[in-house]
């Protein structure tokens, strides 16, 4: 048996070696590559469809073991075979073909091949010894090129001496590609070895859509825009920097009734107040400027810088000149505009914590800060440095932070950069967890440290006194107070899966001290608690609500002890926010206006000269709140809205000493909102909001200002375009 089978080999190879002297000299063929190196190419008997097709990925290597060969071209499978001078590892290393390259192959010795590396004019041929292997992914590590076709070699990658390698020699075969990019075999799954790579070159994978021919204007922001972070830009600093422009129009039209004192030059009044007619225009363009490097996707970017200015230009028109400037004479009509810096901050990708992309930043520069769910103590665009992240999977949250506050523009409410920083600061530290107490519901610890050094006066753009207020003494203070709050949102699913119940609730106690109170002129111990809770419940398109809010009083103004509660700068969206007029005007109290009762888009009635400029309150009445609403999905791009809200003071005692009178009653009145939410395309792009309010008089606010000013009403317009 063993005779037939070496006999069979024998022939075999016999039947080999006539076929290959069958191919005359006169049909070989010369061929230039890329570079004008010589190929010699054979030209091979088609193989009939008789003829056994055989596998080399699965087989003995495909060459015989003679010691001469005719020239045949191979092609390296493996990621890289080293070339020695002879066939012995312990040999001279002369080069390393790479995956891909084809090369020449002269004559065998065993499990060598002899290739050719260079032709040189001076020594010759030049030729080294590789040893034939399995490649990781089990095939041979050289195998010959087959099939009918004509051998193309293109920028062979063999790297070797100078003196190595100027051509090669190929014979017929599959045209194929032959310098293929090494890859890691460890990360992605190789291509089959004996099939060719076909594949184009396009600028980068975001721009994929547009090799194809799909391309969309720059005004377009639903497609594929390199104005809105969809491509890259600026590949020649990095491959993943992305743009995005925001564009922000916001059109706002007002008409008001507030209690305005009477202005020296109205002649002929007999009232303390006179004409409260306002109407205010605004519009206001911001522009948001944003350069990131990385993808966004999955993980956060590794670098971010943005830049968003602001400017407005407004109109006001009030019926008292002394309404608008501290001098009479100016008028009662106002123009201005303003340009001011909403945010410029850098934020640096610190490191991954996870799989996950759990991460931890830094951001450093003027940036916006919301301390809770519904901005009741603090949320502004102040200068700090906030490192922030989160672990598991996101289910927590943190902040740290440290902020100075900047001066605000008095007529715009814009960040004023031309002027110094303030002398208030704010350190923050929160914490957030998903999904705690209960399935569906986010809660929150905050401990917040507000010190305020600004010992010198103030006066706004308007010529009011700003810091400090006008009252008492009238002389400058300062105070440090910490709060610690919890807050939480969510679903109550626990209590019914069919009645599903939204709860938003946030507590807060704040302990300090005030150096110097203007109205006992001693040092203030501050202890005062505030919370809100709003409960709700959808049914299909409509959304009941009900609200309770209760902010801690000052009880007696000279027993050393500050009780009443006060933020650091409010901005409520609660019983209605900005809709609301008790919430969103400013009602002047004392000091010919220059102490309102609340500020404007404000809740607490802190009696500050101003919520922007002016410093916080801790003796002041307090706020008790009652409410109901109702939300109604009329049309998918049209929402109703409703609210009413009772209000309270907790203690008059600080209003009796201010105004010098006894304020018996703690009724402040009934408010009423309706307003509606319209998006004509059923985008953000085009908003269109609009309000009416009106605060019906309680005893209490009766007794401050009379009956003659009782049912104050606000009309508001407001159009928001947004690119």
């Amino acid at each position: 048996m063993k005779n037939h089978h070496n006999l069979s080999t024998h022939l075999l190879a016999c039947l080999l070696v006539v076929f290959s002297l069958s191919v005359s000299p006169s049909q070989a063929k010369v061929v230039k590559s890329s570079k004008n190196s010589v190929l010699l190419a054979q030209k091979t008997v088609q193989p009939s469809k008789s003829m056994p097709v055989v596998d080399t990925a699965k087989t003995v290597p495909p060459l015989a073991q003679t010691t001469e060969q005719s020239s045949k071209l191979l092609q390296v499978i493996d990621i890289s075979i080293p070339v020695y001078s002879q066939p012995n590892l312990k040999s001279n290393q002369l080069a390393t073909v790479d995956r891909g390259t084809l090369v020449t192959l002269i004559a065998t010795q065993g499990d060598w091949y002899q290739i050719e590396l260079a032709n040189d004019a001076r020594d010759g041929q030049k030729t080294g010894w590789v040893l034939q292997s399995r490649s990781k992914e089990g095939a041979f590590a050289l195998q010959e090129l087959v099939g009918p076709g004509k051998a193309e070699v293109t920028n062979p990658l063999i790297t070797a001496p100078s003196e190595a390698f100027s051509s090669l020699r190929g014979q017929s075969s599959l045209p194929r590609v032959t310098t293929l990019a090494p890859i890691d075999p460890a990360q992605t799954t190789l291509p089959a070895p004996n099939l060719p790579r076909e594949s184009i070159s396009i600028p980068d994978r975001w721009r994929l859509m547009q090799t194809l021919g799909f391309k969309f204007p720059l005004y377009d922001p639903y497609n594929q825009n390199v104005l809105k972070g969809d491509l890259p830009v600026f590949t020649n600093l990095a491959p993943d920097l992305f743009f995005n422009l925001g564009v922000i129009s916001d059109n706002l039209l007002e008409f008001r009734t507030v209690p305005t004192p009477v202005s020296q030059t109205t002649s002929g009044s007999q009232n303390i107040f006179g004409n409260r007619s306002q109407q205010i225009q605004a519009s206001t363009l911001i522009l948001s400027l944003g350069l990131s490097k990385g993808n966004t996707t999955f993980k956060p970017p590794d670098f971010e810088f943005r830049f968003v200015p602001a400017i407005q230009f407004n109109h006001v028109n009030v019926g008292e000149a002394a309404a608008l400037y501290v001098d009479p004479t100016y008028g009662t009509q106002r123009n201005h505009s303003f340009l001011g810096v909403q945010e410029l901050f850098v934020d640096y990708h610190l490191r991954n914590v996870s799989p996950k992309f759990d991460f931890d930043s830094l951001r450093v520069g003027i940036q916006p800060f919301i301390s809770d769910f519904r901005g009741f103590l603090f949320q502004d665009t102040a200068m700090g440095v906030r490192v922030f992240g989160n672990r598991d999977s996101n289910l927590y949250q943190y902040n740290l932070a440290a902020f100075q506050r900047i001066e605000k523009d008095t007529n715009s409410g814009l960040n004023n950069i031309g002027k110094p920083l303030r002398d208030d600061y704010v350190f923050a530290a929160n914490l957030y967890k998903q999904d705690f107490p209960i399935l569906g519901f986010t809660s929150q610890v905050t401990a917040i440290h507000n010190l305020n050094r600004e010992t010198t006066v103030h006066y706004d753009e308007n010529g009011f006194l700003a810091r400090p207020a006008f009252l008492g003494d009238v002389r400058p203070r300062e105070y440090q107070v910490t709060y610690f709050g919890y807050s939480g949102d969510g679903h109550l699913g626990f209590l019914s899966d069919r009645y599903r119940l939204n709860l938003s609730t946030t507590s807060y106690a704040a302990v300090g001290k005030d150096n110097r109170s203007p109205l006992s002129q001693s040092a203030q111990d501050i202890q005062a608690y505030f919370h809100a809770s709003e409960l709700s419940r959808d049914f299909s398109w409509v959304r009941l609500r009900g609200s309770f809010l209760v902010a801690s009083g000052d009880k007696d103004p000279y027993d050393n002890k500050a009780t009443g509660f006060d933020a650091i700068f409010e901005n409520p969206q609660f019983a209605g926010s900005d809709t609301s007029y008790f919430i969103r005007q400013s009602t002047p109290l004392i000091g010919g206006g220059g102490v309102g009762l609340s500020g404007r888009n404000g809740l607490l009635p802190s009696l500050r000269s101003s919520k922007e400029q002016g410093q916080s309150n801790f003796q002041n009445p307090g706020l008790r709140l009652y409410g109901i609403g109702a939300d109604f999905d009329v049309l998918p791009k049209l929402r109703l809205f409703s609210n009413i809200n009772k209000l309270y003071f907790m203690d008059t005692s600080s209003l009796s000493v201010l105004r010098n009178q006894y304020v018996s009653s703690a009724d402040i009145g009934i408010d009423y909102s309706v307003g509606f939410h319209w998006r004509p395309y059923y985008n953000q792009n085009l908003l269109v909001n609009g309000s009416a309010a009106i605060l019906q008089f309680g005893d209490g606010m009766k007794q401050l200002y009379g009956n003659t000013q009782s049912n104050l009403r606000s009309i508001i317009l407001n159009a928001i375009f947004n690119f």
